[in-house]
């Protein structure tokens, strides 16, 4: 399975745990990415808020630079970024004009894109729905047995709604966690907004906001809350600290990619993923996975893991 991948710009910076993560689960599932030679920002979402135009052109340079004929899917692991893509294709389709002064713009850059040619997914969706859960599987090596995770799309990912998922009251990544044998409980709270930019714009609605989401994940106990959006994680990482000083709460909930915890299940070794770069840490949730399963299922799990010889880093020693 090949497709282009578009990393975007959080990909480099605070996000790069996920873009790293995403090509190892990547290689060990036969997925092949082709990077997007040159790709450039997608404007978020302020862009389009302020002129139209040239934001579309900015997201349409992308899926102009990528070989339709090669790969004529392209994947986004960031949630705007997969949103920018699909939305400025599907405009560039409906709306005729826009079509023609986005590809005006690409002119001068000796490009152009004709609306369709790549189809825009969510690495999420490719995951569950091109890979498929029995495959990923019979890729484990190690259940999650024992850890309580609580998935959280953000408002984002499912949407629109002819989107690869319910708008509202998506299951692919709970499908995911289960497969991978963590306990997922039903976080009702999953689709609601985690604030975005808001916290550059009013940081006690912003705090409002995010406690929300942490009281309700911290309600049913989660050892880490799992994301696939970069902006997400970050709101919800990187303030945890300052929602615990403004209510005077305490939480100190993980905030980890989906890509991480599958790396966890195929066996890779957790410093590989990364956790550590997360601002809240995921020591007590690495802690309680090593010690969830008896000694003799983790040995069998072992065998069956080196059996498999699958081209990962280091294994997990139990």
């Amino acid at each position: 399975m090949k497709y282009a991948w578009y990393p975007g710009c959080s990909a480099e910076g605070n996000s790069f745990a996920y873009d790293e993560t995403s090509r190892m689960i990547a290689e060990a599932l036969g997925i092949e990415f082709q990077e997007i030679d040159d790709w450039n920002c997608c404007g978020a979402t302020e862009y389009f808020s302020v002129n139209q135009l040239p934001a579309y052109a900015l997201v349409a340079r992308n899926l102009a630079l990528i070989n339709a004929e090669e790969t004529p899917q392209v994947i986004a692991p960031c949630s705007a970024c997969y949103i920018n893509l699909k939305k400025t294709d599907e405009k560039m389709a409906k709306y005729e004009q826009l079509n023609t002064e986005v590809n005006v713009a690409l002119a001068a850059g000796n490009l152009s894109y004709e609306p369709g040619a790549v189809k825009s997914r969510h690495f999420l969706d490719v995951v569950c729905n091109d890979v498929g859960y029995e495959a990923v599987k019979e890729k484990m090596t190690q259940s999650l047995a024992g850890l309580t995770l609580v998935p959280y799309y953000g408002c984002y990912m499912g949407r629109p709604e002819d989107n690869f998922d319910h708008p509202e009251r998506p299951q692919t990544m709970d499908t995911l966690l289960k497969t991978l044998g963590a306990d997922v409980p039903d976080y009702s709270l999953k689709t609601i907004c985690c604030g975005g930019h808001m916290t550059q714009l009013s940081a006690e609605a912003s705090l409002r906001i995010l406690r929300h989401l942490l009281e309700g994940a911290n309600q049913l106990n989660a050892d880490a809350m799992v994301v696939g959006c970069p902006m997400c994680q970050l709101n919800l990482d990187a303030y945890q600290k300052d929602v615990n000083s403004a209510y005077k709460t305490n939480y100190q909930i993980p905030i980890v990619y989906f890509s991480q915890v599958m790396g966890l299940a195929f066996g890779m070794d957790p410093e590989t993923l990364m956790f550590e770069r997360g601002i809240v840490s995921s020591k007590a949730m690495l802690e309680k996975w090593l010690t969830a399963e008896p000694a003799s299922k983790k040995r069998r799990r072992r065998e069956k893991r080196d059996k498999n010889a699958l081209p990962m880093p280091k294994q997990l020693e139990s």
